[in-house]
């Protein structure tokens, strides 16, 4: 499995709620139909117990079979149309690109 990892915070002038809202709405609406998309997991950032990491709101994983299915969703136009959804938004972003390893698969799923 080969990620996409985004940690985002909100524009200044939205609320926490307002923001993660937004994301897993009407941003998940134009995320959806991303060519590969096989999972995406939302991870709502509610406290931090270490001061340098504050002021982000939320991390998201979208995961495809391998670099080259990831590579073909960034060069499609669904992701054009959610990067410019993203861009009215006005909010920070951090984005990453990975390959998953499983260390401690979850309880009961066979990995």
């Amino acid at each position: 499995m080969y990620n996409l990892i985004v940690l985002a915070s909100r524009p200044s002038d939205w609320s926490h709620e307002q923001f993660i809202e937004w994301w897993r709405g009407e941003h998940a609406e134009v995320t959806y139909p991303l060519p590969g998309l096989l999972r995406w997991q939302h991870t709502e950032l509610l406290d931090t117990s270490d001061e340098k990491s504050a002021g982000w709101d939320g991390l998201s994983i979208l995961s495809f079979e391998s670099r080259a299915a990831l590579d073909a969703a960034l060069a499609s136009p669904e992701w054009k149309a959610a990067v410019q959804h993203v861009g009215a938004m006005r909010g920070r972003r951090m984005i990453w690109f990975g390959e998953e390893q499983t260390m401690v698969p979850l309880a009961g799923s066979g990995e």
